[in-house]
Formats: C-alpha cells, sequence, structure tokens
C-alpha cells in the first residue's frame, strides 16, 4: 500500500482514502469522547457553527481548542474530560487544525481520524480496506508537526509490519513542539496529563470514520477489525 504525507495546505484535491492525524490533541480527545459514551462527533467548520449547533441541539456537548468560552462546554484536553458522562451524547468538537483537516478531505471515500491511542486499530481498518493507497493528513504546524508526522508514520508501518516497535515514533512524538508547548503551559486549556495521554499507544480498540450526514461531518467510532 503507498502511502503519501501531506499537510493540509499541499491537498489539491480529496484523495480516495485519507488519514487525518491530529495527535495534540483533536483526535485523542475524540477518542476519548467516544470511551466516555458520547455517540457521535459533529466537525464544525469554524466556532460560529460549533455554537449554532449547539443553539439549535440544546442537548449537544460543544468542545473547543483554548480556554473555556461561553456557549461551550468542554476544552480540547483528554486530561480535562477523561471522567465525563457523556453517554449517548454528541459532541461538537471545533479545532485549530484536526476537524479542519477532515473538512478539507470531506469527500473521500473513506476517512478515518487517527492518533496513537487508536493507531493499531486504525491499521486493521485500513488493511481490511484493501485500498492501493491512503493519503496521511499531518495537520498541526502546516503539516510539519513531528508528533503527527510520527504517528502517521508509525501506522502506516503497522499496516504491513504488525511488530513495528513504536518506541521511537513515540520518542518524536514526546520532544515535538507541541509537548513542549502543553508541558510548559503555553497552550491554554491544557491539563498536566494532556501530553501522557496522547501517547499512549492503542489505549482504545475502535477505529473512527467521519462521513458527511445531512452535510455535517459525523466521527464514529468503529470496532477494531480482525488482523
Amino acid at each position: 500500500m503507498d502511502s503519501h504525507f501531506l499537510g493540509i495546505a499541499e491537498l489539491t484535491e480529496a484523495p480516495p482514502v485519507a488519514v487525518v492525524v491530529d495527535v495534540m490533541r483533536a483526535f485523542t480527545v475524540a477518542a476519548w469522547l467516544f470511551a466516555r459514551g458520547a455517540e457521535k462527533i459533529v466537525l464544525a467548520e469554524s466556532l460560529d457553527e460549533a455554537l449554532e449547533l449547539k443553539a439549535r441541539h440544546p442537548d449537544w456537548v460543544a468542545l473547543k481548542d483554548g480556554p473555556l468560552a461561553p456557549g461551550f462546554d468542554m476544552v480540547n484536553s483528554p486530561g480535562t474530560l477523561r471522567s465525563a458522562d457523556l453517554g449517548g451524547r454528541t459532541v461538537v468538537q471545533k479545532t485549530t487544525a484536526g476537524t479542519v483537516g477532515v473538512l478539507a478531505v470531506k469527500e473521500a471515500k473513506l476517512v478515518l481520524c487517527a492518533s496513537f491511542v487508536v493507531a493499531e486499530a486504525t491499521a486493521r481498518h485500513l488493511r481490511a480496506s484493501e485500498c492501493d493507497g491512503v493519503t496521511f493528513v499531518v495537520t498541526g504546524e502546516d503539516g510539519q508537526a513531528e508528533e503527527d508526522l510520527a504517528c502517521a508514520q508509525y501506522i502506516a508501518r503497522r499496516i504491513t509490519e504488525a511488530d513495528t516497535d513504536a518506541s521511537e515514533f513515540l520518542r518524536r512524538a514526546g520532544e515535538s513542539r507541541a509537548a513542549t508547548e502543553l508541558a510548559q503551559g503555553v497552550r491554554q486549556g491544557a491539563h498536566p496529563d494532556d501530553v501522557a495521554l496522547c501517547q499512549e499507544l492503542d489505549r482504545f480498540p475502535f477505529a473512527m470514520v467521519a462521513m458527511l450526514e445531512d452535510s455535517l461531518m459525523v466521527l464514529r467510532p468503529c470496532p477494531a477489525l480482525p488482523w
């Protein structure tokens, strides 16, 4: 399977198969949301759209990057939501990079959202899809985020090599600019445990598939497929 690694700005058209990677923190957060019981995640194009969706659906939960703001219920931090009770809820998520990357490839036939916590399940899903190639969208830092690239390269390797050692890829993520900024409190809305939680390999046994539903890009968990 051919693998390509592109930043959001490098996408000239939606590829047939896309894996959108945001390790710190959008798609680590998304996995935690599902683990805490969320039924689906609606990926909003803007903060205004997130608030509009929340206004139309008062029972939905709205989440954003940075500090908590009026109209929003949560921030984009795995450490702050890991004990939340989201049973059966719909979450609206708007982040700086991850949600933008998904919307950029919304016309793809298959869109997966990934981070280290769902790496194995993502690799299995790609293998089962029997596609010829996959485009990994490296969302952070204009396609240069080391943690996202490391995760993308690890998943790409895992598709064909089941015994791939993750240690070097996790090391790169832990030494990334994003990890440093989160650890130093540079990024608002962060929890002290966020970096560690973003490096928990294969914590969850599901992949995350995004598709258009009534003009909205909706993310849902998909049980891990057989090896």
